[in-house]
């Protein structure tokens, strides 16, 4: 983005919506100009929601088990990992893997069921699993819409936006990966620029590249310029998102870059990606099956490699329309699965990953808002651990946008309210302000009220909660309007956090050393 026009229309925002200095600093104590104080990771202290009882579950874990073991799973082009199989007892039949009953479950009590994510700033590091969740932004979009309101291929200029926003975002834990596909770099060069941008532009933890095994080798080795090897080697500082080739196949590629990562003890995301109907069965329980299968091999596999290196279960899931193919999202079904395959999980005793704020809208609009409420909320209430896509995804993720990231970021906030529970403090129970206010009077000048008001609700940055005549004063703004001010005064903002130079030097160098290594290639 231009960082000029991005001043300009933050001004302009401002005197048109009539704020004077007091209005504009409400609004910044809100996370208004500039962001909020970071809020940390959740802890949820809600319960999860299930919807499988004990028998449920059996059903699925057996016929998962009868399809590692009758049908397989094929482990392509890949003669290591078939020979690893081998050595650990699954019977091999050219690619596919047939497995032993239990052999999967043996083999992943060696995987943690919980672990710390370092940031290079230790302010910031994470918890993965538990009662923990932390909110990742969009993931893999090769398109943007911008501030302008423009649908374009998305630029290295807009990943370090959207890295920034996530830097910024008081309620994202973590600035992600592939945020959005830089088309005007490189295929073969961009991760470089990628991960670069996770380093210098946010402090929060990071991901991985994980498109051939040497972008992944790539990613370590930056990674331990900044941590040191030895760290690197000894704990999590990258999560790398592993992708089951549904249904039933693990490629040469996702292959590649688990075995690197698990190697270097960083942890693989193993997720089925799953568009029910086309790449799993149309039924809730015969999804599910499919994808405990999957990630009973690909998770079991990195404990061939490295045992204890960190995993998660993760899926993702969505339903398609049966007339044009199309996915979709919000719906019933894939809520269902992800409910069932958080209870899986946690029977593995691994952590997990599903949801985000996804939808199938092609602009930030009632669509976009309640197919994502649909999906964030139970994300939230099926206990995920690690959230990827919570903010800034549109068009079945096709697009990263601008303003549905700041409108997503602002409902991620909430769900830190909602996952805080009840109050049962002397203070949360309130008996003061109910023997002062007495029956007939109101709570609006009690003294509890008075002490509590700034943090008793959730107040949202973007909400309009105003009477009608004073929406119309102030110009009647969309909340995709006020999000574009919102966004352009974030970035007008944004300061980098601080890097030490050695390091930075050190980075810079590795990228060019590499970039010299290679021709550019574009596909």
């Amino acid at each position: 983005m231009d960082e000029t026009t991005e001043q300009t229309g933050a001004a302009a925002g401002r005197r048109s919506r009539g704020e004077g200095r007091g209005a504009a600093a409400r609004r910044a104590s809100r996370g208004g100009a500039g962001a909020g104080p970071q809020m940390p990771y959740i802890t949820r202290k809600i319960a999860v929601y299930e919807v499988l009882d004990e028998e449920g579950l059996s059903i699925i874990e057996r016929n998962a088990d009868t399809v590692l073991e009758e049908i397989g799973i094929e482990f392509r082009d890949d003669a290591e990992a078939l020979d690893m199989w081998r050595k650990a007892g699954a019977d091999v039949k050219g690619e596919r893997v047939h497995f032993p009953k239990g052999l999967c479950r043996e083999l992943l009590k060696t995987a943690p069921s919980q672990f710390t994510w370092h940031a290079r700033n230790p302010e910031r590091s994470v918890q993965i699993g538990g009662k923990a969740t932390v909110f990742a932004p969009v993931y893999g979009s090769p398109f943007v819409r911008d501030l302008d309101g423009n649908r374009r291929y998305a630029t290295l200029e807009d990943f370090r936006n959207l890295v920034k926003l996530a830097y910024m975002a008081p309620s994202i834990h973590s600035s992600g990966g592939t945020v959005c596909e830089p088309v005007d770099i490189p295929v073969n060069k961009r991760h470089l620029d990628m991960v670069y941008s996770h380093i210098k532009y946010s402090d929060k933890p990071f991901m991985g590249s994980v498109t051939a095994p040497e972008r992944a080798e790539d990613s370590v080795a930056m990674a331990k310029l900044v941590f040191g090897e030895e760290f690197v080697e000894n704990n999590c500082v990258m999560l790398n998102l592993i992708n089951a080739n549904s249904p039933m196949v693990f490629d040469e590629t996702m292959l590649g870059a688990a075995k690197v990562y698990a190697r270097h003890n960083q942890a693989c995301v193993l997720s089925p990606f799953i568009l029910s109907g086309a790449m799993s069965p149309v039924t809730v329980a015969g999804t599910l099956t499919q994808i405990l299968a999957e990630v009973l091999a690909g998770a079991s596999f990195t404990q061939l490699v490295r045992p204890g290196a960190p995993v998660l279960f993760g899926t993702f899931a969505a339903s398609i329309s049966m007339q044009s193919g199309a996915p979709t999202f919000g719906t019933p079904e894939p809520a269902l699965v992800s409910y069932g395959a958080a209870q899986l999980a946690r029977r593995l005793g691994l952590p997990f990953r599903t949801g985000g704020s996804l939808c199938a809208s092609k602009v930030p609009d009632a669509q976009a808002a309640h197919e994502s409420a649909n999906t964030l909320n139970m994300t939230l209430l099926a206990g995920t651990n690690f959230v990827l896509h919570a903010a800034g995804w549109l068009e079945g993720g096709l697009a990263a946008c601008y303003e549905k990231f700041m409108i997503d970021q602002d409902q991620l906030g909430m769900m830190q309210k909602m996952a805080a529970g009840v109050d049962l403090s002397e203070s949360g129970q309130a008996m003061d302000a109910i023997r002062e206010v007495g029956p007939g009077a109101h709570y609006l000048g009690c003294a509890h009220t008075q002490a509590n008001f700034q943090t008793a609700f959730y107040r949202s940055a973007l909400a309009d909660n105003n009477s009608f005549e004073q929406w119309e004063i102030e110009g009647k703004k969309r909340i995709e309007d006020r999000a574009n001010a919102l966004c352009r005064s974030w970035l007008d903002a944004y300061e980098a956090p601080s890097l030490d130079p050695a390091i930075d030097e050190a980075l810079l160098a590795y990228i060019a050393k590499r970039k010299d290594e290679m021709p550019d290639a574009f596909s």
